[in-house]
């Protein structure tokens, strides 16, 4: 399934250069041109501001032409000898060449029409566009209304293209879609100023724009929204109810889809960076579920219950685990950040500048989606990254995961990964373009285990709550391939959640929609952490006293996102000069 604005776009080629060297820059520069241009609302981001009043073209025939352009990178890529190059480029040119690669081959699947899952679409990008712009002038305010002014035709070519992938069997399961209408309809509400589209305009007016200037260009963005805007939200909405919902697949597994086997494969392969099997993973699952299980067992004990299920049962009903308003949750998580903030010295020696700051998810959204997301900023637009709160259903929201999923999505997780990555000296197609799950994910889970080391998880409850979400993951392994590989129905996968971790109801049941609806997503999280957590082990087992944790975890983000094998080639080079170096 595509992204719509920040897709893996590809270049034109360049004419060969000399030396392999200068042709490789040649290669890399030009690409990040030609994502550039692709990716108008991803370039505005970075300051690059060139096409500021675009949206981009997200048709199959541009799909098309994009694809053919990483061909014919790859050809360019293949003809340069990788003895020629640094070990630094050595590196790049291996990513590049898995980026394109990655595209090409998806381009080549049906599954290239779908172009959004259970939780987010078109219509959401464009409802949150203006979170990752930066509105400081006139100039600013008018590229976003023209934005604005192009989504209706760009709705219309998102239908389109939705339109021919029903018609081809390409559908979402049904399972997984109920209520999904309301994230279309809630965007435009009654009143246009209170819609997250004009969210520019309700903010403080600029001190360079006049005040009857500033007055014509909040009405213009009310009469955009209120008139055809809310025309193509409408018609979104009707198309959805009429020619979709009817047509959703009836059976929950991508297999059933038209090559929907071999897909699946391409999607564990992407989203793992390896080469493990369906079957593989499934296994891995088993093992990990079973090991934490015990863990859960002892930490149950602990706490003076009889067993899992009874310390579980009490941490989903028990109301003192609970807040009772959106305004306490979000207390609690602010809380929690400020206590992490200040551990984080201890665990790595270099920390990013870019602030984050923490919202609640919008409410079209929230009941449908997960507990917590990250959204990044921008150092070069000034705009801080962004820990997403869900307050909806804040009987399924228990405050014992807070410290769990405060790691995870803000830092030492999703923001420090990802904020540092920004701040490298790579190129900026490496330090904005690369995006590779496994290790981003695997980070994140990583870092709620590093929750332990700055003694968050202190009570029992907390305790659980972080192996209930490591027990998360490991279902994860088990259920996506359960669905999407083994047959699996999905009242099984969400059974087999219920059964093993301290998720409540309306958590598992949003978890498990998101995996029939993404499918092979889930699967980046444990295998990537995994991953990392074996790397420590081999660190820690070579170097002995030499050891340093905090070095440690500076290698392992020090090139930002990379594959798992990268990672593996990185970091035992690191082990390498660890041991040779000298120590005061």
């Amino acid at each position: 399934m595509r992204k719509l604005f920040v897709a893996l776009l590809i270049g034109a080629a360049a004419p060969a250069l000399a030396a392999p060297a200068d042709e490789f820059k040649a290669i890399t520069d030009d690409y990040w041109a030609f994502v550039m241009r692709e990716n108008p609302t991803f370039a505005s981001t970075l300051g690059i501001r060139d096409h500021d009043d675009e949206l981009g073209d997200i048709s199959l025939a541009a799909e098309d032409r994009r694809a053919a352009q990483a061909q014919a990178y790859l050809k360019r890529l293949d003809a340069i000898p990788d003895a020629s190059l640094s070990p630094a480029d050595r590196t790049n040119k291996l990513i590049l060449r898995r980026s394109l690669g990655d595209f090409v081959t998806a381009n080549g699947f049906g599954q290239r029409m779908m172009l959004f899952t259970n939780r987010e679409g078109w219509h959401q990008s464009i409802a949150g566009l203006a979170d990752n712009l930066t509105f400081r002038n006139r100039t600013d305010y008018e590229n976003y209304l023209k934005r604005l002014a192009r989504y209706p035709a760009y709705n219309d070519e998102a239908i389109r293209i939705s339109s021919r992938a029903v018609a081809e069997g390409y559908t979402l399961p049904c399972a997984a879609m109920t209520g999904f209408e309301g994230s279309i309809s809630g965007v435009i509400g009654d009143d246009p100023a209170k819609s997250r589209l004009y969210g520019p305009f309700a903010a403080s007016k600029p001190a360079d724009i006049s005040a009857s200037d500033w007055a014509s260009l909040q009405q213009r963005a009310r009469a955009l929204i209120s008139g055809p805007l809310r025309g193509a939200y409408k018609k979104h909405f009707d198309w959805y109810g009429a020619s979709y919902a009817p047509k959703c697949n009836k059976a929950i597994s991508v297999s059933a889809q038209p090559g929907g086997d071999k897909y699946y494969e391409y999607r564990v392969r992407q989203m793992t960076t390896t080469d493990k099997s369906a079957d593989e993973i499934h296994k891995i699952g088993l093992s990990e579920v079973a090991r934490i299980r015990a863990e859960m067992e002892t930490v149950a004990k602990k706490a003076g219950f009889a067993s899992r299920e009874a310390f579980i049962a009490d941490l989903r009903t028990n109301p003192k685990y609970y807040a009772t308003t959106p305004e306490e949750l979000m207390q609690a998580v602010a809380r929690e950040t400020k206590k992490i903030d200040g551990k984080m010295p201890t665990l790595f020696t270099l920390l990013p500048r870019l602030p984050y700051t923490i919202r609640e998810i919008p409410a079209e959204t929230a009941e449908g989606t997960t507990t917590a997301y990250y959204n990044s900023g921008s150092p070069e637009t000034g705009i801080a990254g962004t820990y997403y709160v869900n307050t909806s259903k804040l009987d399924q929201r228990p405050l014992w995961e807070i410290p769990a999923l405060t790691v995870h999505e803000a830092v030492p997780g999703h923001h420090h990964q990802i904020a540092l990555q920004q701040e490298l000296p790579m190129p900026d197609w490496r330090r904005h373009g690369t995006f590779f799950t496994a290790f981003v994910e695997g980070w994140g889970l990583y870092s709620e285990r590093l929750g332990i080391e700055m003694g968050l998880y202190d009570t029992p409850a907390k305790d659980m709550g972080r192996l209930s979400y490591e027990m998360w993951r490991a279902t994860r392994l088990v259920v996506d391939t359960g669905m999407h590989s083994k047959g699996w129905p999905k009242d099984r996968a969400v059974k087999y959640m219920t059964d093993n971790t301290a998720l409540s109801g309306a958590n598992i049941e949003a978890e498990v929609n998101r995996y029939i609806s993404w499918p092979g997503q889930a699967l980046a999280y444990k295998i990537g952490e995994l991953k990392i957590r074996e790397l420590r082990a081999r660190s820690e087992t070579t170097l002995g006293a030499k050891f340093d944790l905090r070095r440690f975890h500076d290698a392992v983000l020090g090139q930002g996102a990379v594959p798992l094998d990268v990672l593996e080639t990185q970091i035992d080079g690191w082990i390498a000069a660890e041991r040779t170096r000298k120590t005061s």
